[in-house]
């Protein structure tokens, strides 16, 4: 599949930003958060940039932009609408969290309670973002069982490493809980995204064009001719190829800078004090986010639709 630039960045941003969203729901459960009075608000701030940055640029793959808002109509059958809905409806648990923090405290029960909501709405929101690929059968790579926990894992980790940047400006203690909620979180989602590609490089085809055409019964199907004499739509977006070699490249910058590189600067962080730490975090957060969106291109990049079989390419 051809993969939209848009959706890619929507895609990781915004997944770190309700993963962060979900650990400050959290942990503000656990009294594990800083307690200064702005932390909260400027932490959900942080959140929702994320999370709203992603949103905006996914507009962009829409033909028609302004009519974005239409996205959301079809709940009851879409999982894209669904992500929709989750993804609005976030922002209400977020504002009442930042406010109940900013007025009645940081761990008020009333704070907790938006945090613990914000929390559940984060995780669904980047479950529907999942399930969006997760259901479609055409796409091998996609319907995969580990396509949703990766989704998770990755928001999880991501999420965690952009909270303890912003708490390592308030107390070192909570910074280095989230810090080594990052490290943990990193570590897992590597894990889950080698067993991924492990899975789709051991696949067989789901498919083939004797099951495509319904012909198989009659013995071994091939083409006469291709579809099109030229090229058209669905090679263009759904026969998007990347070479095996570039594929094994990325793959290796996607882990150096997605996750070796910010394992090795958030240790750093929780292991050292002040402005060292204070530098180390937010460069860890910034590289996990420049190595995922990598390993997003990927994703998408990798992926094989059924109508390809049309046009004599292999699923």
């Amino acid at each position: 599949m051809k993969p939209a630039l848009s959706v890619v960045f929507f895609t990781t941003v915004s997944g770190a930003g309700y993963g962060m969203l979900f650990w400050l729901g959290v942990l503000d459960a656990a009294a594990a958060l800083p307690g200064g009075r702005w932390f909260g608000p400027v932490a959900v701030g942080v959140a929702l940039a994320l999370a709203s940055a992603g949103l905006l640029a996914s507009t962009h793959h829409l033909g028609r932009p302004e009519r974005a808002w239409r996205a959301v109509s079809q709940w009851r059958s879409s999982w894209l609408s669904r992500e929709g809905v989750a993804a609005l409806l976030a922002y209400l648990p977020a504002a009442g969290f930042a406010l109940c923090w900013l007025y009645a405290g940081p761990f008020a029960p009333l704070t907790r309670a938006f945090g613990l909501l914000g929390a559940v709405a984060g995780c669904a929101t980047v479950v529907c973002t999942a399930m969006i690929y997760r259901c479609l059968r055409p796409v091998r790579q996609w319907h995969n069982g580990f396509v949703l926990p990766n989704y998770l894992l990755l928001a999880g980790f991501s999420g965690a490493a952009w909270l303890g940047a912003s708490a390592i400006f308030w107390r070192p203690g909570p910074a280095r809980l989230a810090t080594g909620l990052a490290i943990a979180g990193c570590v897992a989602a590597a894990a889950g995204k080698l067993a991924y590609w492990r899975s789709i490089d051991r696949g067989h085809a789901a498919n083939s064009i004797e099951s495509a055409t319904g012909l198989g019964w009659l013995g071994p199907v091939r083409m006469l001719e291709a579809p099109h004499t030229e090229e058209n739509y669905l090679l263009r977006e759904m026969g998007f190829r990347i070479a095996r070699k570039h594929a094994g490249k990325l793959r290796q910058v996607a882990l150096t800078l997605g996750f070796a590189v910010p394992a090795v600067l958030l240790l750093a962080g929780a292991i050292l004090d002040g402005i060292a730490a204070r530098a180390l975090l937010p460069t860890a957060a910034l590289c996990a986010l420049a190595g995922l969106y990598v390993e997003r291109w990927l994703f998408f990049a990798q992926a094989t639709h059924t109508v390809t079989l049309y046009y004599g390419r292999p699923d």
